[in-house]
């Protein structure tokens, strides 16, 4: 079975740096997608980031040359450095994994598991 948990949240000032977290258990993170989505008050949830079974990395265009997501393959978990946070980071953070491979990575419907969330507010 599937579990993905999240930590790292927190509350930060603007320009700030946070690392999430994401540890994996049932399925072995670089074998599968990986995916960082948000969501912030009174809007949808929506894509982050991912990292595929091959390593390849994709960003939104909203968090390019901010945030890296990366692996560690030994410890089965999945991280995302966030670096110059803006008060409209704000949001609950989930991590996601897809069953299969998917020709969408941004999709939130490509996704099959994901995590309870962990809460990032960035002040200003």
């Amino acid at each position: 079975q599937v579990q993905l948990v999240e930590s790292g949240g927190g509350l930060v000032q603007a320009g700030a740096s946070l690392r999430l977290s994401c540890a994996a258990s049932g399925r072995t993170v670089s074998t599968v997608t990986m995916g960082w989505f948000r969501q912030g008050p009174g809007k949808e949830r929506e894509f982050v980031a991912a990292i595929s079974w091959s390593g390849s990395t994709y960003y939104a265009d909203s968090v390019k040359g901010r945030f890296t997501i990366s692996r560690d393959n030994a410890k089965n978990t999945v991280y995302l450095q966030m670096n110059s946070l803006k008060p409209e980071d704000t949001a609950l953070y989930y991590c996601a994994q897809q069953r299969y491979p998917s020709s969408s990575v941004s999709r939130t419907d490509q996704y099959d598991y994901w995590g309870p969330g962990t809460q990032v507010t960035v002040s200003s």
